[in-house]
């Protein structure tokens, strides 16, 4: 059987420019990086938004995978051959995952994004734009401090950190700087990955530059000796940060392996951050097709949740529908079968039992107002039987289970799934809700994701904590969404408690105000924000064979 990569190498790209004048890009909104990816100029598109939003999420990821940006390709494409005009929308990988545990971003067998190594790796260097921009503005703190500290910022209160996109646990907390008066004022700080910067959220929700501006300006970077906050205005940081990211904005335009039109935009984490692609992109594309698929990170639990309560409720944006993409291999591992078992043959009874988390996130998605579409990802070794009881169980809750065989066969693999999505985005999606209202307490928005979507008995959210939230809420920012950050592979905060766990402790350790984003991040159990590498890291396969080829970057 291929690899992606030689699946990718097999393909027949055609030139971006031929991609953007089949996706109605004008020439002059044209910004080539190569043959193969571009920028877009969005201010020269049309700008009228007709087009229908359809999001696609999974169940709690499991090493065995679940393929949910290969569903959102291969969707991207059937949608293309039913004769529907469509543009996909998904973010740019981390370098911290490419060279941990997860490896590539762009999708898997034949419905990937290309050209693919290249998006894995530097691409069209946002994320190093973002990072540039972060550490500037981490510079001119520390030299503000240094030279005779104006603002009169507490060095023990700086709130700000610098960030990497590399997971490197060793920079997770650190003391500096040192070395005497000619560096300046040693304090405690650390390191976050990119993903996690609150620059990163700014670019993935901000409208124009002038908003971006505004956003970066609005950015808390610590407390002064009074407890007052300091803005990044303060430190005169934003307006360079903007010229850092003038073309980190502009959406990115690639082709999947069926040549068809793709934003790749963006890269927020779900589990410490709003995992979502960029609104602009997301608008650009809904202006210039008639549907739209993006996805969100992980889970439901996570990126779906975030995508409706933050991206929407920040952007104006509703899904026309929803896709829920499960597998029997992953099923399997939530109902106990571990991972080096999933080959030994068919076991009905693992899937039924792995089923309850399926069953979860149907329950949780229909709080939003919307049943989901159940996209039953196929591996070659998946039986009639253990698909026949996914698809039982989707039934009970109301909700269509569709076979999809896009990694195989891609858009024509996931044809009938793009039939019964478009017809429901059609229809559209009425009932569509927040799962809480903006004003409801900080706290209490906390706890109703919580309870309603983790199925947490209890929130563990302690004193200085709730402090610091009513703090905030004293300072306007009441009305903010929260963004939970906790772990990807299970409703609780415990990543071995697989399936449906409930009546679990949601433990909230410690609260972050990204005032410029839009949002407050509660940071739950024992998930970091900057990522460690695994004993035997992705890296270590990853090289370059005789012929100046990568290997090894699937």
């Amino acid at each position: 059987m291929p690899t992606d990569i030689e699946i990718a190498r097999q393909a027949t790209l055609i030139p971006i420019t031929e991609v953007a004048k089949n996706a109605g890009v004008p020439d002059e909104a044209l910004i080539p990086y190569g043959k193969y990816k571009a920028k877009v100029d969005t201010a020269t598109l049309p700008t009228t938004s007709d087009g229908k939003l359809i999001l696609v999420t999974a169940i709690n990821p499991t090493p065995a995978g679940e393929g949910k940006t290969t569903t959102s390709v291969g969707l991207s494409d059937a949608l293309h051959l039913i004769g529907k005009k469509t543009m996909l929308c998904l973010r740019e990988p981390s370098l911290g995952p490419c060279f941990g545990v997860k490896g590539g971003g762009a999708g898997g067998g034949k419905s990937q994004v290309m050209p693919m190594d290249e998006i894995n790796l530097h691409f069209t260097g946002d994320f190093h734009a973002i990072t540039s921009a972060h550490n500037l503005l981490s510079a001119m703190i520390d030299n503000s401090i240094y030279w005779g500290n104006p603002l009169d910022i507490d060095v023990r209160r700086v709130t700000w950190r610098r960030v990497l996109d590399m997971n490197d646990r060793a920079l997770r907390q650190i003391a500096g700087p040192l070395g005497g008066v000619a560096n300046g004022f040693p304090r405690e700080t650390g390191f976050d990955i990119t993903v996690a910067s609150e620059i990163m959220a700014i670019l993935c929700l901000a409208s124009d530059l002038d908003d971006l501006q505004k956003r970066l300006g609005d950015i808390i970077i610590g407390y002064t000796r009074k407890r007052e906050p300091v803005f990044c205005r303060d430190i005169k940081a934003d307006p360079a940060m903007t010229v850092l990211l003038k073309d980190a904005i502009l959406p990115n335009l690639v082709q999947t392996l069926e040549n068809r039109p793709a934003f790749l935009h963006g890269g927020p984490f779900a589990n410490i951050a709003h995992g979502c692609n960029s609104v602009i992109a997301t608008k650009t594309a809904l202006r210039m097709a008639d549907y739209v698929v993006t996805e969100a990170g992980f889970g439901a639990d996570l990126g779906a949740e975030k995508f409706m309560d933050i991206k929407c409720r920040l952007a104006g944006l509703k899904p026309d529908a929803i896709v829920l993409v499960a597998t029997v291999r992953s099923l399997k591992m939530n109902g106990g079968v571990p991972k080096s078992q999933l080959t030994e043959g068919e076991n009905v009874d693992a899937v039924r039992a792995g089923s309850v988390n399926l069953k979860r996130h149907i329950e949780n998605v229909k709080k939003f107002g919307i049943t989901p579409t159940i996209a039953i990802n196929h591996f070659y070794l998946d039986t009639d039987a253990e698909i026949a009881v996914i698809q039982e169980m989707a039934k009970e809750y109301g909700a269509d289970a569709v076979i999809c065989k896009h990694w195989a066969d891609g858009g024509e693999g996931a044809r009938e799934l793009a039939e019964i999505v478009a017809a429901k985005a059609d229809a559209g999606a009425p009932d569509f809700d927040q799962l809480y209202p903006s004003e409801m307490p900080l706290a209490e928005k906390i706890e109703t994701v919580a309870t309603e979507i983790y199925r947490a008995g209890s929130v563990a959210i302690p004193t200085a904590v709730r402090k610091q939230l009513q703090q905030w809420e004293e300072m306007g920012y009441g009305s903010f969404p929260v963004c939970m950050a906790k772990t990807q592979y299970s409703f609780s905060t415990d990543p071995t408690k697989l399936g449906a766990p409930e009546d679990h402790e949601i433990a909230i350790r410690e609260v972050r105000l990204s005032a410029g984003a839009g949002f407050v991040v509660a940071i739950a159990g024992d998930i970091m924000t900057m990522p460690g590498l695994p004993k035997v890291p992705s890296a270590e396969a990853i090289h370059l064979d005789e012929n100046g080829q990568i290997e090894g970057l699937f």
